[in-house]
């Protein structure tokens, strides 16, 4: 097996090109724009997870000729990181002649004395250098980067969101069946996208890790059947404690952020009517938790015994 065939496909299959990103026409013409003038500016791009952000702004790079870094906020996030990675690297000169891009993935983790320390390095290499931070969450970008960057927000619009699914739908259809030659059924695939869109990513890492079997149908979405929900509804109301922490550990695989919306959609028939506001409350907390914690099951068992703690069932 090749290496190219052991490879993820959200970096397999990951656009080069502008033309190429699936995103809403307005976002496209203006990142196109800066592509045809061959200047990037400073960019802080937000949007929820798998949009599409970092894809654009490699995308970008490459297809400029641009010499770039890509960044991970999220591993390294102190100022150890600015000093060494982004210092060199903005001062040295390109050995393609323009400027350099260094781009900040998941900038909203950055700690707080990084993104402080970022003010001074943008003002400093400003003639050598562009900078382009992506986040999931905005209100966790100090003002003083705000304030230095051109800010786009990646949500999209109701009229955005048919056209987009179709296109992915399209860009799915061709990888399964021309690139990795496997059969599927198209309703599920559909379902698939509605499901989690517009993570494409997860999609995609969904169908790679379901395509193992030669084929991809509708069990792809049998992620926690109505029969799981239904006995861990059942240790909810019982307030079996020991119940729950065993359903959570034999199903920490489970999606986090699908297990939270199935309880949530099914709140009117668990808990009575005055404990649904602190339902609502805690799913939140530890719904805005889940894209920060170590470890899912963790956070999962800590959601579901305060429920049964604080709400009261029907």
């Amino acid at each position: 097996m090749s290496l190219n065939e052991n490879m993820l496909w959200v970096e397999k299959y990951r656009p080069h090109k502008i033309a190429d990103c699936i995103i809403p026409d307005a976002l496209k013409a203006a990142f196109q724009q800066y592509v045809d003038n061959k200047e990037i500016p400073n960019l802080l791009l937000t949007g929820s997870p798998g949009t599409g952000k970092t894809t654009v702004a490699r995308a970008m790079c490459e297809e400029i000729g641009a010499d770039y870094i890509l960044i991970n906020g999220s591993a390294e996030r102190g100022i150890d990181m600015l000093r060494v990675k982004v210092t060199g690297f903005a001062s040295s000169v390109s050995l393609s002649g323009g400027r350099k891009v260094i781009i900040i993935d998941e900038a909203d983790y950055l700690t707080p004395e990084a993104q402080a320390a970022f003010r001074g390095v943008i003002e400093e290499f400003a003639g050598n250098c562009s900078f382009i931070f992506t986040c999931n969450f905005k209100n966790r970008i100090i003002d003083a980067l705000h304030s230095r960057c051109a800010v786009i927000d990646f949500r999209l619009q109701p009229a955005d969101k048919q056209t987009m699914a179709a296109s992915f739908f399209k860009r799915i259809a061709h990888i399964l069946k021309v690139e990795e030659k496997i059969e599927f059924d198209q309703k599920a695939v559909v379902q698939l996208i509605m499901k989690f869109f517009p993570d494409y990513r997860r999609v995609l890492n969904e169908l790679q890790r379901y395509s193992v079997s030669g084929k991809i149908d509708i069990g792809i979405l049998a992620i926690v059947s109505d029969a799981k929900i239904d006995e861990l509804v059942g240790y909810l109301k019982a307030k079996n404690f020991k119940g729950l922490r065993t359903w959570v550990g034999a199903n920490s695989d489970a999606d986090s952020a699908a297990l939270m919306k199935s309880l949530y959609d099914r709140s009117d028939e668990i808990w009575k009517p005055a404990s649904l506001p602190i339902v609502v409350v805690i799913t939140g907390k530890y719904q805005f938790q889940a894209s920060q914690v170590m470890n899912q099951e963790i956070n999962t068992a800590a959601w579901l015994t305060e429920l049964m703690v604080e709400a009261e069932v029907q």
